[in-house]
């Protein structure tokens, strides 16, 4: 039954190849279709946004060297469209002047904290 089965498949299988040659052969040559389906050329501009996004999300996140997890929440706001960090308030900013201006002096431990508590005070 097997054997019939598959001899019977095999047949129609070379008939139709020998039906699909002829047909190709009788037919005049068709002009080759150059026209592009309207979805694909609406899609092509969002997957370029994306793309685009991406590659800045990534030189941004190259740029301030963040790795692991820091790196993936940092991707994850940056190509959600939000905005990464909000501006900082002046103490904020004068801490991280004078924390700056400490690693700059590559002061460590006691000194650090007298430089820093310092700066806090004059700035």
């Amino acid at each position: 039954m097997k054997i019939t089965t598959t001899a019977i498949i095999v047949t129609l299988l070379g008939a139709a190849s020998q039906l699909s040659m002829a047909a190709t052969a009788a037919a005049p040559a068709a002009a080759p279709v150059t026209a592009t389906p309207p979805a694909t050329v609406a899609a092509a501009p969002a997957v370029n946004t994306q793309q685009n996004r991406m590659k800045s999300c990534n030189v941004d996140a190259a740029a301030k060297k963040l790795t692991g997890t820091d790196r993936q929440g940092f991707m994850k706001t940056c190509l959600s469209g939000g905005t990464v960090t909000k501006p900082l308030t002046a103490p904020q900013q004068r801490m991280k002047d004078c924390n700056v201006d400490a690693t700059n002096k590559t002061l460590k431990g006691k000194d650090r904290q007298i430089f820093v508590s310092q700066c806090l005070k004059t700035h």
